[in-house]
């Protein structure tokens, strides 16, 4: 397994649209591993899409379950062509992402959502979630369409913000 390079903003290719996956083989999964490499490399990565390291094909993982919101959960979830097909609710969150690391935003998304996906094998997937997960579920999928959360601040100005960036000795940047 290896750890593939993040895009990151203003990388133009996180906007380009992902196609769905027809081929469920050996390369495939061999693919997801790396990826999943990837996410956990990543610092409290709970997701990643696969158009964050340059693939634009219809994958994405998410492991909300060592969270401190895990409840409930799935666990973890390697998701091929996922399509939501129903949500209800909203509520704004903060979102962060490894393609945008110097910020985090306040993000409308919906609270309840049900899924259909297929896992790496091919074989039909169907999940009903809330909350965290189904927030995180978003904004993966979102990747999948060339959007990015930053895309989807009410306000750049109110609801974006700078991380905030800790160098050794406890100096801050």
């Amino acid at each position: 397994m290896a750890v593939l390079e993040i895009l990151r903003i203003p990388d133009e290719r996180l906007k380009r649209p992902s196609e769905p996956v027809e081929h469920f083989d050996d390369a495939l999964r061999a693919f997801i591993a790396d990826l999943e490499e990837t996410r956990r490399h990543g610092p409290g990565a709970v997701g990643i899409a696969a158009p964050q390291v340059g693939c634009f094909q219809r994958i994405v993982i998410v492991d909300v379950s060592n969270t401190r919101k895990p409840v409930p959960n799935h666990g973890h979830m390697v998701l091929v062509n996922p399509e939501i097909v129903h949500w209800e609710g909203y509520e704004m969150g903060r979102e962060g992402c490894l393609s945008v690391p110097d910020y985090t935003g306040n993000v409308i998304r919906a609270t309840h959502i049900r899924l259909k996906a297929r896992d790496p094998h091919g074989a039909a997937l169907e999940y009903t979630m809330e909350g965290f997960e189904a927030r995180a579920l978003q904004h993966e999928i979102d990747h999948l369409d060339g959007t990015l959360f930053i895309d989807r601040v009410v306000s750049r100005r109110t609801d974006l913000f700078r991380r905030k960036v800790y160098q050794k000795g406890g100096a801050k940047d």
